[in-house]
């Protein structure tokens, strides 16, 4: 046995004894056994799990469950928790801060939700759990309607079933940003051990079912109490925990029960009808559609499972076709605009999303920003009265939720749905005519999955070595490398071209999974050449940005 080997089995035996859960010591514990009898694939999997501690970014933290500091995991989770208390308390210069604590249904969510409340108490601040499963959205609400100093919301979004994650808010209710993570992250590094973090056994307040009510309360003013409610909907969750609060909050509002999908309504972690749980997934939404077709619905809407994505499905004469994010953003868009935006609000929408946002707020003569991906960025946009970004985020209603959130979406997008309806139209009409006013703006994406990061760096490295001149027989006029930063983006991985004819792709990591991927958007008054273009220009990109 080699002195690095030696060295990983005492780390490990090291994390072993500082483990407070049972199943994951055993598990590290087996790992180990089968590594000191020579196993070598034990060996390459004992040498991922302790590769690097999970590293908590603007994201907070993300990863597959399981033993060892490149899992998320109990002790990950306390260091994690002791670290963001302590932060709070410097940077606020008080002791007694207070953190809300909310949870989604996948493994250990509940475990690890406990411990921070437990972590934050016991280090003299106060914490308040949130009743039991909700979708993020709520806790967002929570941070700002109760006063907190922070929140922190434990779920996977709609990654894998494998998956948990642990996202981070401020007390202005928007996620955290640079140097914030940062600083945070080097708060954890003075935790070296969960079992020097101080767990308080009670002291935390678990709130009631009021909160609720004051999500909805508020989210419910989305929609004008006497708009159009005339709209037959078809709901899913995904397994997720969005069913509840999506059927009170169209009741609240007036509208008609959606029907749900039976067999994704109720929360389960294995996610056992998808391969994905994300709505943009192929096959995600199938049994929503099957229902739609069955119910002959007018909408369909799909949550992922922490429900602050909103997928939206139309009826078509050849059948029933998921809108992209920035057909909704776009339609979400023209209706706030229909109905009025105060003075000085703002319209925004991440770089990767469309420019049809930008040209109808110019033509409105509302103000727009363009901001980096994520609503880490969106929702702190001064003035901001409408975000989107084409991954399903909507922020509709920023006096309420500071974040993206699939119910409040959902409500705006039926309601315009049921109005479109009164009028005899459709949200397609809605499509065809903004096109026929701005050009049509065909987008498009894909990813390349891996399953080493490293060959994320190695195409970018290489683009940037190597960058095309010409794409789809059209010059590439414009290489912007958005590392580098400009006036009006803080630096990010990534690369934007432009192309002589307006076309605009952009290729960037991804922030929460292990791929790359690769926006697209063309713009032509021809739908049909917009189009055609846009399939020329993906098969390029699809060469460049092979591993």
């Amino acid at each position: 046995m080699s002195s690095d080997t030696t060295e990983l089995i005492a780390e490990a035996k090291a994390w072993i004894a500082d483990d407070p859960d049972e199943q994951t010591r055993n598990e590290l514990q087996s790992v180990v056994t089968a590594v000191e009898s020579g196993d070598s694939a034990a060996s390459e999997d004992l040498q991922d799990r302790f590769a690097g501690l999970l590293e908590f970014g603007t994201a907070g933290l993300r990863g597959a469950l399981g033993a060892g500091p490149g899992r998320m995991n109990r002790v990950v989770v306390i260091r994690a928790a002791a670290g963001l208390t302590a932060y709070l308390q410097e940077k606020l210069g008080k002791r007694d801060v207070t953190v809300v604590i909310g949870y989604d249904a996948r493994h250990n969510s509940d475990v690890f939700a406990r411990d921070t409340a437990a972590v934050a108490v016991g280090a003299g601040g106060r914490a308040m759990i949130l009743p039991h499963t909700l979708p993020t959205p709520v806790l967002a609400f929570m941070i700002r309607h109760l006063g907190a100093d922070a929140g922190v919301m434990v779920t996977a979004s709609h990654n894998p079933p494998q998956d948990n994650g642990y996202k981070v808010y401020l007390g202005d209710g928007s996620q955290i940003v640079a140097p914030a993570d940062s600083e945070i992250s080097d708060a954890i590094s003075r935790f070296p051990r969960a079992a020097d973090v101080r767990l308080a056994e009670d002291g935390w307040e678990t709130l009631s079912d009021d909160v609720v009510d004051d999500y909805l309360d508020a989210v419910t003013k989305v929609v004008r109490p006497d708009g159009p409610r005339d709209i037959k909907l078809v709901h899913t969750a995904l397994h997720g925990v969005g069913s509840a609060v999506f059927t009170a909050a169209f009741d609240r509002a007036g509208f008609p029960a959606p029907a749900s999908v039976a067999d994704q309504a109720e929360p389960d972690p294995a996610f056992p009808t998808v391969a994905f749980p994300n709505p943009e997934e192929p096959g995600a939404i199938d049994h929503a559609l099957a229902l739609a077709a069955d119910t002959d619905a007018d909408l369909v809407i799909a949550n992922d499972p922490d429900a602050d994505r909103c997928a939206v499905a139309v009826p078509r004469s050849d059948g029933w076709q998921m809108l992209r994010g920035d057909e909704v953003g776009a339609l979400l868009g023209a209706y706030l605009l229909q109905r009025g935006v105060a003075p000085g609000g703002v319209f925004a929408n991440s770089i990767v999303s469309s420019r049809l946002l930008a040209a109808m707020a110019k033509q409105a003569g509302v103000p727009h920003a363009e901001t980096l991906t994520g609503f880490k960025w969106i929702s702190r946009v001064p003035g901001l009265a409408y975000g989107y970004e084409e991954a399903l985020g909507y922020c509709v209603d920023p006096g309420a939720v500071r974040d993206k959130d699939g119910i409040s979406a959902a409500l705006l997008i039926a309601e315009f749905a049921a109005q479109c309806k009164a009028e005899g139209r459709t949200l397609d009409d809605i499509l065809t005519e903004l096109a026929d006013r701005h050009g049509t703006h065909a987008t498009d994406s894909f990813s390349v999955r891996v399953d080493d990061l490293s060959i994320i760096g190695d195409i970018m490295d290489r683009l940037r070595a190597q960058p095309p001149k010409t794409v789809a027989e059209q010059e590439v006029s414009q290489v912007d490398d958005l590392a580098e930063g400009s006036a009006e983006l803080p630096p990010t991985e990534g690369l934007r071209y432009f192309l002589a004819d307006n076309t605009r792709v952009i290729v960037r990591p991804s922030g929460t999974e292990p791929k790359l991927k690769i926006y697209l958007e063309t713009i032509d008054a021809d739908p049909a050449t917009a189009r055609h273009k846009l399939a020329a220009v993906r098969a390029d990109f699809e060469r460049l940005t092979a591993p």
